[in-house]
């Protein structure tokens, strides 16, 4: 394609390749959202109305539980990944510490976002914690014998451990199983952040062998405000929150039912999708890297080569500020990134990200 028909394209297209910030909400979500919406009932109430609710929340429960591997029972809902991330670290930290005062550590990859890395950081600096950041390889991978080396010089002072499931930033996917074995078998618990690879990756709670896990609605195609913390039986991380002891007394407030059946209904439809999806996404990928590298041969493309989310472009140009990049990609109807939306600011490499891969044409 020659450049004047570029030019001609973008000139006329808004361009939107942000999906690790935020997706666009499925068609079939705003449709059940705006559905239960309507519908009147707490879903604490024990009346009819309450009733109703609850067997919205419930069945909308049993769907997100389904469609990733998990019971119904260990389905937590939240406000969203941040939230999540929350209640796993501090949550798991303060049960695991008041069973045991020598358990103070709290491991965490360095290429965590910043919802995971703030809460562990803020336990170091609030709660006597120790906070010791996991070092990763050049395409910024946890090995697990790094993960074993750090849990080993003193295993019985170890709380939680939490490594996400791929970097929302340059993709890279982690070898969760084999790192939620290894704390597995010193009898740590292994949080993981799967914002990101919900819907982009084959996740299975119970195969994976985590203790905990992260997903969150926007990522997906659901609803902002809307996510999960799937919690493993047996597992009683203290809450964050306090009030009227809903969803295990691990979260309480008032559920919200049209939330819950938006998430269900983005998550079913983000699983089911997912092979036919994470193709698409993996060739479009292919081709803007292979046509960035036609015109700046010394672009360099970050992350595994391989194991890496399919919807995922994460470039640095040499010589080249990336703020100052983002905004002339901006003046020309391209949405990107420099990195994380929750660091917006710093000076980064460009990212570049799919999910539904879709142009939206100016009226």
């Amino acid at each position: 394609m020659g450049a004047d028909v570029v030019g001609r394209i973008l000139e006329c297209a808004m361009v939107y390749l942000d999906h690790a910030a935020t997706t666009e909400v499925r068609p079939e979500v705003i449709a059940d959202v705006a559905a239960q919406l309507g519908a009147l009932g707490n879903p604490s109430s024990l009346h009819g109305h309450g009733r109703t609710a609850r067997r919205t929340v419930e069945e909308s429960r049993e769907r997100v539980a389904e469609a990733v591997g998990s019971t119904p029972h260990e389905v937590v809902f939240t406000a969203g990944g941040t939230e999540s991330n929350n209640i796993a670290i501090k949550g798991l930290y303060w049960s695991r510490n008041a069973e045991d005062p020598r358990r103070t550590r709290v491991l965490v990859s360095a290429v965590e976002h910043h919802a995971a890395l703030d809460p562990a950081r803020w336990m170091a600096d609030h709660q006597g914690a120790v906070c010791e950041e996991l070092p990763v390889d050049a395409v910024g991978r946890v090995a697990p014998e790094v993960l074993r080396a750090a849990i080993d010089r003193d295993p019985a002072s170890v709380a939680v451990v939490s490594v996400m499931w791929a970097n929302n930033e340059i993709g890279t996917v982690q070898p969760v199983r084999e790192l939620a074995a290894v704390a597995a078998e010193y009898g740590v618990p292994f949080h993981t952040d799967a914002v990101q690879a919900v819907g982009a990756l084959e996740v299975d709670f119970a195969a994976s062998g985590v203790s905990a896990l992260t997903l969150s609605g926007h990522k997906l195609g659901g609803p902002v405000g809307a996510g999960a913390l799937l919690v493993a039986r047996g597992l009683a991380p203290t809450p964050v929150l306090h009030g009227g002891g809903q969803e295990r007394d691990i979260r309480s407030g008032t559920l919200s039912a049209p939330l819950a059946r938006g998430l269900a209904t983005a998550v079913d439809a983000a699983v089911r999708d997912r092979e036919e999806h994470a193709k698409h996404l993996t060739a479009l990928r292919g081709e803007l890297e292979s046509r960035v590298r036609g015109v700046v041969p010394d672009v360099v493309v970050n992350g595994d080569p391989e194991l890496r989310l399919p919807g995922i472009a994460h470039l640095s140009f040499p010589g080249c500020e990336g703020d100052a990049l983002l905004m002339l990609l901006d003046a020309r109807g391209i949405s990107c990134s420099t990195g994380s939306a929750c660091s917006a600011g710093w000076r980064s490499p460009v990212t570049c990200c799919w999910r539904p891969a879709r142009t939206r044409t100016r009226p």
